[in-house]
């Protein structure tokens, strides 16, 4: 009977931690509601990140962290062109292009660097050469880094190139996705799909499944940032640039749609 009763309260414990925990994913949840980006800055934003507490933000020059609610935490001068970034294991990866973007002769000088996400200081760089027309986006999935970048006029399907945890190059692969104006600039992996922001008029968003076979080509605005939340959520950024001011970002609370791929939710809708 001690058995039993101590077992109950174990189980007891258990669950009101568990839930406390999901009442506390849900509040932070809320407050990415049309969370804007302390400051501004000199060049566009290129992608976003969040771990449980904060925010990264990559401004193509500038490396920044926020709270949930946007106050400026942290921000770092970065080598041109620092692109979308993604978080993995308290770092932070970042998609580094130093050459030419979207040049059919593949003269990119591609990398992802490697920051420590509590303090931005910089841990590595890893060459990543084979990303043809340049490192533009990064995302992370079952311990594998995938990265995507530029694309010259002309060509109709995009490239994803598969890295191990030590970016070791491992695969080449093809989204026959059509034409993307300049290639792909977000990525992220969610809800067993792979969402990929691209630039145009309309900017469109790539859905694949897992293994990059097409799902959906949908015109929703993602190209400055995309990264996964819990409960089937997702999280898209926006920014603009003014030539006295500089440049801001923010981002909204989205939701898988079947006909428009993703769509904002209010602020009432996320709970």
């Amino acid at each position: 009977m001690h058995c039993l009763l101590s077992f109950v309260v174990v189980v007891c414990c258990v669950s009101s931690c568990f839930a406390t925990e999901l009442q506390l994913t849900s509040k932070r949840e809320r407050q990415l509601a049309n969370t804007i980006c302390q400051g501004t800055y000199p060049h566009h934003l290129q992608g976003i990140c969040i771990d449980g507490d904060a925010i990264y933000w990559s401004f193509t020059t500038t490396l920044v962290k926020t709270d949930f609610a946007g106050k400026l935490l942290k921000q770092i001068p970065v080598a041109n062109h620092h692109g979308d970034l993604c978080f993995h294991d308290g770092k932070l990866y970042v998609a580094v292009n130093l050459g030419k973007f979207n040049d059919p002769q593949g003269n990119a000088n591609s990398w992802v660097y490697v920051y420590d996400a509590a303090t931005l200081k910089e841990l590595a760089r890893h060459a990543t050469q084979e990303v043809f027309h340049g490192a533009g986006g990064i995302g992370f999935r079952a311990g594998r880094f995938f990265v995507v970048g530029g694309l010259p006029d002309g060509v109709e399907e995009n490239y994803v190139y598969e890295y191990d945890g030590d970016f070791k190059f491992l695969k080449k692969h093809v989204i026959k996705s059509g034409h993307t104006h300049l290639g792909i600039q977000t990525a992220t992996f969610a809800h067993d799909r792979w969402w990929f922001g691209c630039y145009g008029a309309p900017k469109i968003l790539i859905v694949t499944d897992a293994d990059f076979r097409m799902k959906g080509r949908y015109e929703f605005d993602c190209s400055l940032g995309i990264e996964a939340l819990p409960k089937g959520r997702l999280l898209s950024a926006s920014g603009a640039c003014e030539k006295e001011k500089g440049c801001n970002g923010s981002v909204r609370v989205a939701a898988p749609d079947e006909k428009a791929g993703l769509k904002y939710l209010a602020q009432d809708d996320q709970k």
